[in-house]
């Protein structure tokens, strides 16, 4: 993709905050972020209506929304949303990362939703004006950036089940420091058996908040058995791996071979996953995208066959992972090192993204 947009078909008003943070107080922030934890003076917002489409592009004061007790978001989940992450390099530009996919993947996800979907020239165009409003809350620390996330809601006051014809875009910015507290680790994950993310015909490929909902118990029964993160199996035959309640999975073998399940209807097209299998094939490693069992992972393991395994996901990159656990059984060893190829992947990635690195596939994007 160009460094430059194209023209957005919507002029951005601005309207700067009169109660911005201090200098002092955003330094100590940004010396440490955590993860959306904190956010930065501003937002960007764009309304849409049946009768005039979008409308009201604006950058305005970071601050709450108002919203009637009957919008349709509040009663029937109407709400998509998306990340990814404004980048400082080394000469103080900031850029952010292949920001045409992630606005192709919120109009997929508008359109399983029932919400307008966003042109992509407005949604890059977003970004780069909230960006460079509050370009100063952009960290340069190793391992840090700013988060953003745009989502859009529908907004329309009725009660009646049909899709709204008001809705609302936003975007919110928050610097970010490692995903993990134990930083770039291997963790050990749990294998949720009896609750699954999504299902066959469902919104599995979307990006809303209910397959996020749909996770979370099975995330504390995770964290309640020394895990990070859960991973999860098809709804239908109950044995096939999907993806993690955040990230996407991939297996390692001793040949450098990796091996990703396959975008099924019910898994989320992750962009680190498709710039990861991108980046492999780059260095010769051949990449499978297909159905993957349990059982394939636990005689790969024992067989010497499958020699590393890892995540991944806009937020937290590439995260190795040690172990798998569930009910009985484990796979793996905690105590493991990162794999080196799963680390030369997220060195490779990260490179490009810091502009440590030449980008051969125009996937970087100036904003200032």
């Amino acid at each position: 993709m160009n460094t430059e947009s194209a023209q957005p078909s919507l002029a951005f008003s601005i309207n700067r905050s009169t109660h911005p943070r201090s200098a002092e107080e955003r330094a100590t922030i940004l010396a440490k972020p955590g993860f959306g934890q904190y956010f930065t003076d501003h937002m960007a917002a764009i309304d849409w209506s049946i009768e005039q489409g979008w409308h009201d592009a604006r950058i305005q004061p970071y601050g709450p929304l108002q919203l009637d007790p009957a919008s349709s978001v509040l009663h029937y989940g109407q709400e998509i949303f998306e990340g990814l992450k404004a980048y400082r390099h080394a000469d103080g530009s900031i850029w952010t990362f292949r920001p045409d996919a992630n606005a192709a993947r919120l109009q997929r996800s508008a359109s399983r939703l029932a919400l307008p979907q966003l042109p992509t020239d407005l949604f890059v165009e977003s970004i780069k004006q909230l960006v460079q409003t509050d370009a100063d809350w952009v960290p340069s620390a190793p391992e840090t950036s700013l988060y953003l996330r745009p989502f859009s809601i529908a907004n329309e006051s009725f009660l009646g089940v049909r899709a709204a014809q008001r809705a609302a875009y936003y975007v919110i910015a928050s610097p970010a420091g490692a995903y993990f507290a134990k930083g770039v680790a291997p963790v050990s994950i749990w294998l949720s058996t009896e609750l699954n993310r999504a299902g066959r015909g469902g919104t599995g490929a979307a990006k809303c908040g209910g397959n996020y909902a749909a996770s979370l118990v099975p995330q504390q029964e995770a964290s309640d058995n020394g895990c990070s993160q859960v991973l999860f199996l098809d709804s239908v035959e109950g044995k096939y791996l999907e993806e993690l309640g955040g990230m996407n999975l991939f297996l390692v073998r001793k040949d450098g071979s990796l091996l990703t399940p396959a975008l099924s209807g019910s898994i989320l097209e992750g962009i680190t996953r498709a710039s990861i299998i991108q980046l492999a094939r780059d260095r010769g490693h051949e990449v499978e995208e297909r159905r993957i069992t349990v059982e394939e992972w636990r005689e790969g393991v024992a067989s010497g066959d499958i020699v590393e395994a890892f995540a991944c996901g806009t937020a937290a990159v590439v995260t190795p992972i040690g172990q798998l656990k569930g009910h009985g059984f484990a796979i793996g060893n905690p105590d493991a090192p990162a794999g080196k190829i799963t680390m030369e992947l997220r060195q490779a990635l990260t490179d490009l993204q810091y502009g440590r690195a030449p980008d051969p596939h125009g996937w970087l994007v100036r904003l200032v």
